[in-house]
């Protein structure tokens, strides 16, 4: 149902209209296919990643962990948001049920900060790695590794637990069409018949703090690795080492920059514009992080090509 009273509004009964992309439903089946090649990609190529990394002994450094990591958050990501789109675009199937919708958001806004969380510490990684050499396992020891991915995967949680709850006691009572193409919190509390402030406070604030401390640390990283190598003089070997996760960095905080000042200042921004840059926030990033540590990493495809031809990775290999 579109529109009506909800007495139950945590019944599993009850359900939510996803609107897709506003404005641009007369193009369902070109908005398909833009975003089942960018799930594909995504899903073939983060798979390939996760496969190549348990495969290949040699790929057990800390940064191949977090690679790793990386990829598996970028396919719950991915997976969360576009088979449900493409329902949307192709098959016209734009209900979601209550708890469909909250297990949607919850695992949408989890990855991202876990996305976040990740992107953190590949940038310690290669902090450690560059002004720390002869200390980089002692540092990133195997157990250190783990507990930081366990943080990483708990702050995650964490932050979507209170939220969640948050939203399930908000009651929806007018028209529970929401004008975007995910369960997206600020396009669903925006339904409720109840100040959804709180909510809203909360998620904005703590996705702040989240974003604004591991940019701040990023950032702070950065500037020690320049001052390392500029006083050294090996900034392109630097930058050789940094330039994937630097490429990464930019394709996730960018779109998201961007849908999070579309978001705060919606009166001058379209809907259509919110939607399409949350929508290239969630699938451009996962979709491009596998070609790029494929296309940077020598190691990554000398792996990959060892799975896919092992015969002619194994004659390339004697004939060096």
């Amino acid at each position: 149902m579109a529109s009506g009273a909800v007495s139950h509004p945590n019944s599993s009964s009850s359900s939510f209209i996803l609107v897709g992309v506003p404005t641009l439903e007369a193009f369902p089946i070109s908005l398909g296919i833009l975003f089942c090649s960018a799930y594909v990609l995504a899903l073939v190529g983060n798979s390939l990643v996760l496969l190549v990394i348990a495969l290949d002994k040699s790929l057990r450094d800390p940064i191949h962990c977090f690679l790793a990591m990386l990829a598996l958050v970028d396919v719950v990501m991915v997976t969360s948001v576009v088979p449900k789109l493409l329902g949307i675009f192709w098959l016209n199937s734009t209900r979601i049920g209550y708890t469909a919708c909250l297990l949607q958001m919850f695992f949408v806004h989890s990855a991202t900060a876990e996305e976040s969380g990740v992107l953190l510490a590949m940038a310690f990684d290669r902090y450690v790695a560059i002004c720390h050499p002869l200390r980089y396992r002692m540092i990133l020891s195997r157990q250190t590794v783990a507990w930081m991915c366990l943080a990483i995967v708990a702050r995650g949680l964490l932050f979507m637990v209170p939220l969640t709850g948050m939203v399930t006691k908000l009651p929806f009572c007018r028209s529970l069409v929401v004008p975007h193409s995910y369960c997206e919190h600020m396009a669903v509390t925006s339904l409720a018949c109840a100040d959804p402030s709180p909510s809203r406070l909360y998620s904005v604030s703590m996705s702040s703090v989240i974003v604004g401390t591991d940019t701040a640390l990023i950032a702070a990283s950065y500037v020690m690795i320049l001052k390392a190598v500029l006083g050294k003089g090996s900034l392109s070997r630097a930058f050789s080492t940094c330039g994937c996760h630097i490429c990464v960095m930019l394709l996730y905080y960018i779109p998201g920059m961007g849908s999070i000042f579309a978001q705060q200042f919606g009166r001058t921004v379209s809907v259509r514009a919110q939607v399409l840059l949350a929508d290239l926030y969630l699938t451009l990033p996962t979709a491009l992080n596998p070609i790029i540590y494929s296309m940077r990493s020598r190691r990554i495809r000398e792996a990959m090509l060892h799975v896919l031809l092992p015969r002619k990775a194994h004659c390339c290999h004697s004939t060096r």
